[in-house]
């Protein structure tokens, strides 16, 4: 039960920042890592403000840290009140960074740039960031043109150069309650033809291999491959990052042969970039490269 006279004691901004650490980052050791802290610091920041505001934040017996519905509206409140101190730090300081960056991802990748992508919003809440999603190949294309700034690709052989940010192995994906993979010819779920270096990864293999395979679903989107793989119509190929729950991964105990590894590279606009491109590149830089 909230206490009478909390709503009106000051909220520790130490301890919010530590809270959005622990629901983005999923958990208390993630964050602790995150934020550089003890585990046992986490801890106590949070049993300090759940003691503050008299109510839990976290539901309890959850395997990733999920907010309660007071957690959820107190989330909201946090970020502001952590977005607002980063710019009053910057204006006091005459460091304030402003613009505007135009970064291209695939789709594949919101699953594991959100992250990065809101540590930088949080360290520059005065930069706007706007992020458009394609296929690897347009987005190179856009970001050569100086259509946008920067780019996080897959690595292709019509898109060379790039700097690479990290290596990645690809794995088979499959449904765990169906026998897809057992079928033949092999049911795929790919993207279309001459755009993806995993469908060109996974058709040669299996042709190396001589097993018969056809390709039953075609999409442009990783949620799109994820549907058709979670019902059983067909088997995909995914980084490990990118595996979804509902799925398990699939290999020659399977009777499907070993894929090659991809690279994942960042493409700058040619010519010099604003302030603000150059610290997001440095921030993806700093939190996708290959250790």
């Amino acid at each position: 039960m909230m206490t009478g006279n909390a709503p009106h004691r000051p909220l520790d901004l130490v301890v919010l920042q530590t809270f959005v650490g622990v629901v983005e980052a999923g958990g208390f050791t993630a964050a602790a890592a995150r934020l550089h802290l003890a585990q046992s610091t986490v801890s106590a920041h949070m049993a300090r403000l759940e003691e503050t505001l008299g109510c839990r934040l976290l539901r309890r017996g959850q395997r990733l840290a999920i907010p309660t519905p007071a957690g959820e509206r107190l989330l909201a409140h946090a970020r502001q009140m952590l977005r607002q101190n980063a710019l009053a730090w910057q204006d006091v300081l005459d460091q304030r960074l402003d613009g505007v960056v135009r970064l291209g991802i695939p789709d594949d990748y919101v699953i594991y740039l959100p992250e990065t992508l809101a540590a930088f919003e949080s360290r520059f809440p005065g930069v706007d960031l706007e992020v458009r999603c394609g296929l690897s190949v347009d987005l190179v294309t856009d970001v050569r043109s100086g259509a946008l700034d920067l780019a996080v690709v897959t690595r292709q052989p019509k898109s060379p150069g790039g700097e690479v940010l990290r290596r990645e192995p690809l794995v088979w994906a499959g449904s765990p309650r169906h026998d897809t993979h057992h079928r033949s010819p092999l049911p795929l779920a790919l993207s279309r033809e001459g755009v993806c270096i995993f469908r060109d990864s996974a058709l040669s293999a299996l042709d190396a291999a001589g097993l018969p395979r056809r390709v039953a679903y075609t999409s442009a989107s990783l949620s799109g491959l994820c549907s058709a793989v979670h019902a059983g119509l067909a088997v995909t190929v995914l980084t490990p990052s990118m595996l979804t729950s509902g799925m398990r991964v699939l290999g020659p105990d399977d009777g499907l042969p070993e894929l090659p590894a991809i690279e994942v590279a960042l493409h700058r606009s040619p010519g010099r970039p604003n302030e603000a491109a150059r610290q997001l590149a440095l921030q993806l830089q700093e939190r996708l490269e290959t250790p």
